[in-house]
Parts: structure tokens; sequence; C-alpha cells
């Protein structure tokens, strides 16, 4: 049975209102939401002696011996890299306090139990709401279990001076902290009009602006090409090595991280309940149960029942 939304009093909220499992931001998370930006969205495809084919990418931080055995394809038989193709690795990771996105301000740490947070959602908990609202109709019209002390209704709706009384479950997430992440991507073909093919999408897709966006798990993070390009080739030299090309794209990402990872301590989504009501117990033992205030008759006293 799907989750009803309806007490959200939001219009259509059944078909709008969706929970979703939030993953943790890592470098990791970033790392992959790169690639997938190179690897899927910008698909890269050139002419090759083979055919139109697509344009390998390679994570240079992988060992040599994984890449052999995880695609034989990109080498050849004598172990050396086939071209084209398009290697990214991670520069730098700077936490630059005049690069930030949405939260700017340091928020400091709330408690023991939970690191500095913020709310990310809030829902009904509708047992415990349900418990104050009985007990208050029990105590105004009587316990409906026993029909002698009156007529009280369960899960009736109380008037709007009772409505107070709602128990809201607020879940909380660690602020982002964010970070600037530089990467390197080197594009290395034989041919120069194979280096034109795969240079060019990087320059135009973004536009006049040098800005996009990447997105992986739910996260999504702001992504800059630096204006300048480098380029080096061998053919002005006369060796016998085999001619390449070779352009260096500089990447800037806006990146935000959010926890400690699997050195955390505190949970990483933390859930908290709202006080409904407040309520200062009697002494009976030292001052008895006794009101002070009791209308007193003519000769000065006031009933009252122990």
């Amino acid at each position: 049975m799907p989750p009803d939304y309806t007490h959200t009093e939001i219009q259509g909220a059944n078909g709008i209102i969706k929970e979703i499992k939030f993953m943790p931001s890592t470098l990791e998370v970033i790392d992959r939401a790169l690639f997938r930006f190179a690897d899927e969205d910008l698909n890269i495809h050139v002419n090759t002696n083979k055919g139109w084919n697509k344009v390998p990418i390679i994570w240079v931080s992988a060992e040599r011996a994984f890449q052999i055995k995880d695609d034989k394809n990109l080498r050849d038989s004598q172990g050396s890299l086939k071209l084209p193709l398009i290697t990214i690795e991670r520069a730098s990771v700077e936490k630059d306090a005049s690069f930030k996105g949405t939260f700017q301000a340091h928020v400091p740490d709330s408690g023991v139990a939970r690191r500095i947070t913020l709310p990310s959602g809030k829902v009904i908990k509708h047992d415990k709401t349900s418990n104050f609202q009985n007990a208050w109709s029990a105590r105004q019209y009587g316990s409906p279990t026993n029909p002698q002390v009156g007529h009280g209704q369960l899960n009736f709706p109380t008037d709007k001076a009772n409505q107070s009384r709602v128990v809201m479950q607020t879940k909380y997430l660690p602020v982002p902290v964010y970070v600037k992440v530089m990467y390197s991507l080197k594009i290395r073909t034989e041919y120069v009009q194979q280096m034109n093919d795969v240079f060019q999408p990087f320059v135009t897709r973004t536009g006049q602006m040098n800005s996009f966006f990447i997105s992986h798990e739910g996260h999504r993070y702001e992504g800059f090409i630096e204006g300048s390009f480098g380029q080096t080739n061998n053919i002005a030299e006369l060796g016998e090595d085999e001619k390449s090309y070779e352009t260096n794209i500089d990447l800037k990402i806006l990146g935000y991280l959010m926890g400690e990872g699997p050195n955390d301590e505190k949970p990483k989504v933390s859930v908290e309940e709202n006080v409904v009501e407040v309520k200062i117990p009697k002494e009976k033992v030292i001052v008895g149960d006794i009101n002070t205030y009791l209308k007193k008759n003519a000769e000065g006293k006031g009933f009252y029942r122990e």
C-alpha cells in the first residue's frame, strides 16, 4: 500500500511527494560524477581505422595490473595504450573559504549525539500524536472504554485549541563542507583530426559560459572548465617515435562533503521529535494536595476532599 501524504494539506500530495534514499556526499561520489559526465553525458565518438567508435575514458589512479585485467582492449600486444583515449586524474583538493555554495556561515556543533546538522525533512508521528489526542478527549469527554464516566471517542477530530499537540519527527543531515576539487583531463590521439573532434565538445558544450553540472547518487555539483588549454605533441621531433597529440584540460568542481565517512563516530542521519507538553508534578508529601485558591464560605472555610 503506497504511503499517504494527505496530512501535509498539499493538493495532490500523494502524486507529488516521494521519499528518496539520501546517500552521503564523499570524494568518491564527486569522482564518479565527473567520470559519468565525461563518459555518458559527453559520450564522445571519433573515426578510427575500425570505424566510428567511442573514445575510452580511463581513471589513471587505477593500477596498471587492474587496467589490463579489467579491459584488455585498451592495450595492444606490446602493452602500450591504444589511441585515441581520455584520461582523468584528480589533481588536488582545497578547502577554499572564498569558493563556497549555498551554506556560507559556520554553524557551531549542536551537541554530542550529532554533528553540525540541518533539517532535511519533517513528518507527523501519527501513533504518538494519536495518543495525545485520545488522552485529551478522555479528559474532556470521558473514556470511550468506560461508558459510565463519559462518551469520549478515539481518533475523533478535535478543536483548534488541541491541534498544537502534534508530534513532529524531524530528520537532520550533516551540513555540507565545500571543497574545490581540481581535475586534469588529458586527450591523447594519433591524428590531428581526431584531436579536433574529441576536443571540440569540451569547448562548445557549455556555450558562452564555462560552467556545467554533474550529478551522481542524488548529489549535484557545479563544474568549471578552465579557459586555457595546454597542447603538446611530438610532430616537430624527427625521432623514430610514433606521432601523438595531447591536450590537457583543467576542470574545477565545486563539491561538498557530508560527515567523516567510515571514520565518523556520529550518526549520518539524526531523528528528533518536538516537545508537546511540559508538566510539573506537585510535591504531595510536603505540601499536600490542597488548593490554596479555593473559594471560602462565610465561616472562612473552603470545601476540600482528600
